[in-house]
C-alpha cells in the first residue's frame, strides 16, 4: 500500500459550545479524491483546520506524507479553508505571484505558473483588477487558483464551490480531476452531495464531530443514504 498523503488518527478537539471533533480517523491516498460531507455544524471546517495545523488537537496525530505537521513540506500542499485569502489592494496577478513565491515556485517559472492559473480558472479579464473589487465568486476563483497553481501533491479544500457560479463549479471539478489523475491527493468538504459524487472516489460522512460511515459515489439515491446515516446516528446518540 502506498504511503498516505495525509492521515489523521483519533483526533479530538472540542469547544465550549459542545461542537468539535471526537475521535476522527481519516486519510487520503495519492491520486484519490476523498469527499467529506455533513450537515452544517458537523465539524467539517474544524477537521480541515486540524489537518492543516491551524488548530491543535487535544489528542490524536496528523501526518502529511508520513511526516508530522512540524516537519511538513508546505510547498507541496495547497489549501483553501473557509474564506479565500487575498490582499485587497493587489491585483489578481499580483496576488497569484505572491502566492507562487510563498509556495516555493522557482523565480524563473513564476510568470508561466501565474498565467496558467489565470487561464485555468478563467480570470483573464480580471487579472489586473484589484482583489477588493472582485465579486464573491471571482474572489473564490482567485483563492482556488492560488491554492492549485503550484501543482501541490496534497490539496485540502473546505466548501470550495461556495459562491461559484455553474461555470466556476465545472472549472474546479475539471481542475481537481486533472490533478488527481496526475497523482495528487484531494480532500474536499461539501454539503453538495450531487456535486462531490461526480468526482469523488470515496465519501465519508461526518456527524456531531465523528465519521459515522461512508457513501457510494455511484449510489442510486445518495441523498437518502446520507440522511439515513445521519438519522440513525442521531437516534443512537
Amino acid at each position: 500500500m502506498s504511503e498516505h498523503a495525509i492521515e489523521a488518527r483519533d483526533l479530538h478537539r472540542t469547544f465550549d459550545d459542545g461542537t468539535g471533533i471526537r475521535g476522527v480517523d481519516i486519510w487520503v491516498e495519492p491520486g484519490e479524491i476523498h469527499a467529506l460531507v455533513g450537515l452544517n455544524g458537523a465539524g467539517k471546517s474544524t477537521l480541515m483546520r486540524l489537518l492543516l495545523g491551524m488548530l491543535e488537537p487535544v489528542t490524536g496525530t496528523v501526518t502529511i506524507a508520513g511526516r508530522r505537521l512540524d516537519r511538513t513540506d508546505w510547498t507541496a500542499v495547497g489549501h483553501l479553508v473557509e474564506y479565500p485569502l487575498a490582499y485587497r489592494e493587489l491585483t489578481c496577478r499580483e496576488n497569484l505571484t505572491l502566492g507562487a513565491r510563498l509556495h516555493g515556485v522557482p523565480p524563473a517559472e513564476i510568470t508561466a505558473v501565474v498565467e496558467a492559473a489565470i487561464v485555468e480558472l478563467r480570470l483573464s479579464q480580471y487579472a489586473d483588477r484589484r482583489a477588493g473589487r472582485l465579486s464573491l465568486g471571482n474572489r473564490q476563483r482567485l483563492g482556488l487558483a492560488s491554492a492549485l497553481q503550484h501543482d501541490p501533491r496534497l490539496i485540502v479544500l473546505d466548501e470550495p464551490t461556495n459562491s461559484l457560479d455553474p461555470a466556476g463549479v465545472i472549472l474546479l471539478r475539471e481542475a481537481l480531476v486533472r490533478r488527481a489523475d496526475a497523482g495528487a491527493a484531494v480532500l474536499v468538504s461539501s454539503h453538495h452531495l450531487d456535486e462531490v459524487a461526480r468526482i469523488a472516489h470515496r465519501i465519508s460522512v461526518l456527524n456531531a464531530g465523528r465519521v459515522i460511515g461512508t457513501l457510494d459515489p455511484h449510489g442510486v439515491d445518495i441523498e437518502r443514504s446520507f440522511f439515513d446515516l445521519v438519522h440513525r446516528d442521531d437516534v443512537a446518540a
